[in-house]
């Protein structure tokens, strides 16, 4: 039933909504952050609220690539469609994606920006960033393991675009090959679990909603993985049958 359904090409939609809101997070949470620093002693506080900034930047890594690449990257067939609910499952995550990460200091800002407050002009930008650079070993290990998935996601959606790099290709299907796609059949959902299990670590695992988006994350990708990986076996005879779904060895 096509009327129920949207060209994939839609899918910038996503990216531009995910952008818009985690830049205006960003910059409420890192103006909070920035304005309180000096007005309180409470460091655990302080972190929460630091580490809600940092959190932040790196969805905004992410949010913005992944917009650059639907643009620039991917070549949708014209003949892709998906469905209204996956549409609006998709506009529902990027909006709760970004909000769950700070989640938890949300209600103290909105009160803040909701009080009246004089603001002074100056700006120090090493006093903005200094917090940052003073996180501890989570936040570290967990931009690193972001970074790891990030760079392999970017590596992998290069390959697919490529792909489709002429207007003759754009309706031909071809294995990909080259970095994680010769081990499992959707690398880029892999990395794409890499890098949340990342913002987990730098989160300090404490928060229930990164919790539960990093599990919604793992069952939403895991399952598409699955659909891909038997699309590949029906229209490739010649498929390589080293690779698994998603997780190397396991599935």
């Amino acid at each position: 039933m096509q009327k129920w359904t949207l060209p994939q090409k839609h899918f910038a939609h996503f990216y531009v909504l995910g952008v818009a809101w985690t830049t205006l997070l960003l910059a409420a949470t890192w103006m909070y952050a920035f304005k309180m620093t000096p007005l309180t002693s409470d460091e655990f506080h302080l972190s929460k609220v630091w580490r809600a900034v940092f959190l932040l930047v790196l969805m905004e890594t992410q949010v913005l690539r992944r917009l650059m690449e639907s643009f620039y990257v991917f070549k949708y067939s014209p003949s892709a469609r998906m469905s209204i609910l996956g549409y609006l499952a998709g506009l529902f995550f990027y909006t709760a994606a970004p909000l769950s990460l700070c989640v938890n200091i949300a209600p103290e800002v909105v009160t803040f920006f909701g009080k009246s407050h004089t603001f002074t002009p100056e700006f120090d930008l090493l006093s903005s960033l200094s917090p940052l650079i003073k996180l501890g070993w989570c936040q570290l290990i967990g931009a690193a393991v972001f970074m790891w998935g990030w760079l392999h996601q970017r590596r992998c959606h290069a390959i697919l675009g490529s792909l489709r790099e002429s207007p003759s290709q754009v309706k031909e299907y071809i294995i990909p090959h080259g970095d994680w796609f010769e081990i499992v059949s959707s690398p880029h959902y892999l990395a794409e679990i890499v890098l949340y299990a990342g913002l987990l670590i730098a989160s300090g695992g404490t928060d229930v909603t990164i919790w539960l988006l990093f599990g919604f994350v793992v069952g939403n990708l895991t399952l598409a993985a699955g659909e891909t990986h038997r699309w590949y076996l029906r229209k490739f005879e010649n498929y390589p049958a080293n690779r698994n779904a998603i997780f190397p060895f396991v599935y």
